[in-house]
């Protein structure tokens, strides 16, 4: 594709643009290449655990999820919560109500960072988000999260997950399962880790889980070849491609005849045909060289703070206009755990990830995408109003924040969002939810209704029960919000 074609894609609908990338040329001369499959022979397991596109439960607001996870726990009282009486006791002894329950800390700290109000709607933003507040009026912040553990790997799990133990699938595999994808010719769920490293807990945290392993998410990298071992090193002619191709889904439709059930292996070989697939879609998707000047600048890849969070909110774009389902994007280890230096800490992680953000949110307002693509910030829990001290340091200045659940910020922008709006409360120090408390279930039970999905629905039959992402929880779509 060309980037006068690129460019053009912004003119036209969503379903419209993957319409015209999926089945265009390079679509016509992969499906002559693979041919067609025919999975009925195979039963209806492996028909039904497929990414075919299924139909959502409900009209959808929602046609695609970006999750930036911010790895570590963003401070909500540093960015998202203003608490005046917190700057006003800083310093002070907690008082008893929201004493730290494990002692680590010993005197309040209030926020070093300034609020204003943003838009029309006056929604308050910390000054170390300057580019996420001018989108102030798409976006909804949830001012009462809470959490059920306070541990990083067990709230992560929660978060992505639903519940606090591990092995289960995320919510972009539960995702895939309820909707397949759009484009036949991508991953309907991707993954984007950093390039600098895995965060924490690693490719867990885009697993299926006991999900059919074919709604797993496929990590891509923002560097180098975003798919390990997807083109092949010699170039081959058309008819030997055939010939080979030919051959192997024969051998593959015997294979699986022979082993009828084995969802891992009808998964291993869906997953070969969707790499055959994708050597066209996915080259192209990935090429940020398509891009104007202006709009890699809009997204900070021309700054090196920007650059590489940048790069991949600007693939996230590029993968849900063609059609990918959910994407998440990852940060390296969890650089918002700021047990000590907290300000510098906060103050670094927003000046790489704010100007893409807000880039993401302009370029997909601009294109026509935000409004069917809903956008989630936030991690898997908050910080603590008072100072933590570690290792004997009192030095003020540098104090940390310890892990806090009780009660914490995330935001929601687009996919029919009605944005401009603080949902929730926390207590006068920014400690624990006391308005409107929400649980992780009731945000996932949300982003799901916004994709046209039940949660009550959507379910799959595991260990002789059948399981939920909201599980055992009395979850309530957040209708403020929608």
């Amino acid at each position: 594709m060309n980037s006068e074609n690129s460019l053009n894609i912004g003119r036209h609908s969503r379903r419209e643009a993957v319409s015209r990338i999926g089945c265009g040329f390079g679509g016509l001369a992969l499906g002559t290449l693979l041919g067609e499959f025919d999975r009925s022979a195979l039963g209806a397991d492996s028909v039904r655990h497929s990414v075919q596109q299924k139909r959502p439960h409900h009209p959808p607001k929602a046609t695609a999820v970006i999750q930036l996870f911010m790895h570590g726990g963003p401070s909500q009282v540093d960015l998202l919560d203003p608490k005046p009486e917190l700057s006003r006791m800083s310093g002070q002894t907690p008082p008893a109500e929201v004493a730290d329950d494990e002692n680590r800390t010993t005197y309040l700290l209030g926020s070093p960072f300034k609020f204003s109000r943003h838009g029309k709607s006056g929604l308050e933003f910390s000054e170390v988000l300057p580019g996420i507040a001018q989108h102030a009026d798409d976006i909804a912040v949830i001012r009462s999260m809470f959490t059920e553990h306070r541990n990083h790997e067990q709230a992560i799990w929660m978060a992505n997950t639903g519940l606090i133990t591990s092995g289960r699938p995320n919510i972009g595999s539960w995702v895939a399962y309820g909707l397949g994808a759009e484009n036949q010719n991508l991953p309907a769920y991707v993954a984007l880790p950093d390039p600098a490293g895995l965060p924490v807990d690693g490719s867990r945290n885009w697993s299926n889980g006991w999900l059919p392993p074919v709604y797993q998410g496929t990590a891509i990298r923002s560097e180098g070849m975003p798919v390990l071992h997807l083109q092949p090193k010699v170039a081959r002619t058309t008819m030997i491609d055939q010939g080979r191709m030919d051959l192997l889904r024969k051998l593959n439709t015997q294979h699986q005849l022979a082993r009828a059930g084995e969802m891992e292996l009808d998964a291993r070989i869906a997953s070969f045909e969707l790499a055959a697939r994708m050597q066209l879609s996915a080259t192209d998707a990935l090429d940020l060289n398509q891009e104007t000047p202006a709009t890699q600048q809009l997204y900070g890849l021309d700054q090196d703070k920007t650059r590489s969070y940048g790069k991949r909110c600007l693939m996230a774009r590029r993968l849900v206009e063609r059609g990918v389902r959910f994407v998440q994007i990852f940060m390296a280890g969890q650089p918002w755990d700021t047990h000590a230096n907290n300000v510098s800490g906060t103050r670094s992680c927003c000046e790489q990830t704010d100007l893409p953000v807000a880039g993401l949110l302009m370029d997909l307002k601009q294109r026509g995408l935000l409004d069917s693509t809903l956008i989630l910030w936030g991690g898997e829990f908050g910080r603590t109003p008072g100072a933590e001290q570690r290792d004997g340091n009192k030095t003020p200045g540098i104090e940390g924040r310890d892990h806090h659940p009780y009660g914490f910020s995330v935001w929601l922008a687009g996919g029919g969002i009605r944005g401009g709006q603080a949902y929730g409360a926390t207590d006068d120090f920014g400690y624990r939810a006391i308005a409107d408390r929400t649980q992780t279930a009731d945000l996932h039970a949300t982003i799901l209704h916004q994709l046209g999905l039940d949660h009550e629905r959507l379910t799959y039959n595991h260990n002789s029960r059948d399981e939920r992402l909201t599980d055992v929880y009395h979850a309530e779509v957040i209708r403020q919000l929608v």
